[in-house]
């Protein structure tokens, strides 16, 4: 995935040095450079950061050569664990992946062989940065008690922070999102606690997602460090979009491509402005068998003042619109718009809409001079491809395969 990136930006350059130190500090079995018993000088061992090297960011590479030999072993550890490495293909390089954690010291050991068979072992010593604070994650979704682990094709990945995040390229990049069916998507941040993803197009049906995000010890800001990693897996369902038009009063469900059922409608009345249903790309966000619905803006004993008891609604906004049952309204349905921007629909189609919809499936609403804000719930498709992408640090990518 061209967003999983390991290591430090630093990589490239601390290489060079390795490649050009002769050998690290620290104490070996062998003197580099002098020849062995049988002709072959000892194998030298160069280590960055260099011995005692103090202050390393969490996110730094530890990066061992070996000249005159190969590697053997190679082994960082920690007061808390391990960092993990790869080896490269010719043997005589070593890097670290994955991000160490915060005011730790660290002991690596380097065991390296000559052509001869001669063992040079190394050991240095570095420690990171102190961090100031911790940050983690406060909300994950989609999650089983929010939206179900079967979601719709619309769905976003979500995730709230608990502390404001400044360094948020740090923070992106370990954010890893696996997909059986790649997608090409990317993040994007609604505010300094907030980021959330989206594919460009709706994911492809039945793709089953795993989302990482390896924060632990990943610098949020200035002396703020993750706390831990976390992880979610879902699965698309199958594709069903609904689309309806406040002008002809009908909404039509698509599932796979094929139309499987037509509702005569009713939407919002308008005259006021928060009266007229809003026109997009809403998301279905929660399904609720009872919701008490009270008139926005207006207080009890007010001239419009309403309070009622709504069954089988499922809501598409944070304004306050639902596809709900509304058995006053049927005679208007499908000819008329008479409600206070909600969507109308009979007693039987609200009770096989709600039956039939996954949290993220889309409802695409037309005709209305009303829009759709992006952050009016989860407007997420509001916009396109080039403004999403105006919001994330690391741009996009092609998901990993999971």
């Amino acid at each position: 995935m061209g967003q999983a990136i390991r290591g430090s930006s630093q990589g490239a350059g601390l290489l060079a040095l390795v490649l050009a130190t002769s050998c690290a500090a620290g104490n070996g079995t062998g003197v580099p450079g002098t020849p062995s018993p049988m002709g072959y000088a000892d194998a030298a061992v160069s280590v960055v950061p260099v011995d005692r090297t103090g202050k390393v960011p969490t996110g730094a590479t530890v990066l061992v050569a070996a000249r005159g030999g190969v590697l053997k072993k190679v082994t960082v550890k920690g007061g808390n664990g391990s960092l993990g490495g790869v080896l490269s293909a010719d043997g005589t390089q070593w890097r670290s992946r994955g991000t160490a954690a915060p005011g730790t010291s660290y002991r690596v050991s380097a065991t390296a062989v000559n052509p001869g068979g001669k063992v040079t072992e190394t050991t240095t010593s570095f420690s990171t940065v102190k961090a100031d604070k911790t940050f983690a994650i406060e909300t994950f979704a989609p999650n089983r008690d929010m939206t179900g682990l079967t979601v719709g094709v619309g769905m976003p990945v979500m995730i709230t922070f608990d502390q404001p995040i400044s360094d948020r390229v740090s923070v992106e990049r370990n954010l890893m999102v696996h997909a059986s069916k790649p997608v090409f998507g990317a993040w994007h941040w609604f505010d300094d606690k907030t980021v959330h993803f989206r594919p460009r197009e709706f994911w492809p049906a039945h793709t089953k997602v795993r989302v990482e995000a390896r924060l632990a010890g990943v610098r949020g800001g200035a002396g703020l460090y993750g706390k831990r990693n976390q992880s979610i897996d879902f699965k698309i369902g199958r594709s069903q979009i609904t689309k309806g038009s406040t002008g002809t009063h009908h909404l039509t469900v698509r599932r796979d491509g094929r139309k499987i059922r037509e509702m005569p409608m009713s939407a919002g009345q308008g005259g006021v402005w928060k009266y007229y249903t809003t026109s997009g790309i809403h998301l279905a966000m929660s399904r609720e068998p009872v919701t008490i619905m009270t008139s926005p803006g207006i207080g009890p004993g007010s001239p419009g003042y309403y309070q009622m008891t709504v069954y089988n609604t499922v809501r598409i906004s944070n304004s306050g619109e639902y596809i709900h049952s509304a058995p006053w309204s049927v005679g208007s349905q499908g000819n008329s718009n008479v409600s206070h921007g909600c969507v109308n629909v009979s007693p039987e189609n609200a009770k096989w809409f709600i039956d039939n919809t996954l949290i993220g499936d889309p409802i695409i609403i037309t005709g209305s001079p009303r829009v759709l804000e992006p952050t009016n719930g989860w407007g997420h498709w509001q916009e396109n491809w080039k403004q999403w992408l105006k919001w994330s640090s690391v741009k996009h990518f092609t998901t990993e395969s999971r």
